[in-house]
């Protein structure tokens, strides 16, 4: 997974990596695919204080939206924990490609994801709106 983002490496809130580690580890054995994309992503990233998180940034509770570059699709999700994820209610899991892809990067970030079915996607990220953060023990 490439990230062509303005930001030297991702943001993310330091409260929720404890949470994000365990959640890597265990997924390692079953989702491989995503779980090693996570760690590598959790180990480059700069933790923040959530005071200091800054409102654009994709974390957990982010609502936004993302253009689909080859075919100017856009969609509107919001990222959550695997188990409060409902894609038919436009959440989707941290636990997935397009989920640890969009983790940190803000506005105006391009990415590029390879999806379950073995595609590569290049993206960009259009619009962040971060709400409550949801902090449930794994």
């Amino acid at each position: 997974m490439a990230r062509f983002s303005r930001r030297a490496r991702a943001v993310i809130d330091a409260t929720l990596m404890e949470r994000f580690e365990r959640l890597a580890g265990a997924a390692l054995s079953r989702f491989p695919d995503v779980a090693y994309p996570l760690v590598s992503k959790l180990t480059s990233a700069k933790q923040v204080p959530p005071t200091r998180m800054p409102a654009d940034v994709v974390t957990i509770g982010s609502r936004l939206s993302y253009r689909v570059d080859l075919t100017g699709r856009t969609q509107q999700v919001l990222l959550a924990w695997p188990e409060e994820a409902d894609i038919s209610h436009g959440k989707i899991s941290v636990l997935t490609p397009i989920g640890v892809a969009l983790l940190g990067l803000s506005a105006g970030d391009q990415f590029s994801c390879k999806t379950r079915a073995g595609e590569e996607r290049a993206m960009t990220v259009l619009e962040v709106e971060t709400e409550q953060v949801t902090k449930m023990k794994v």
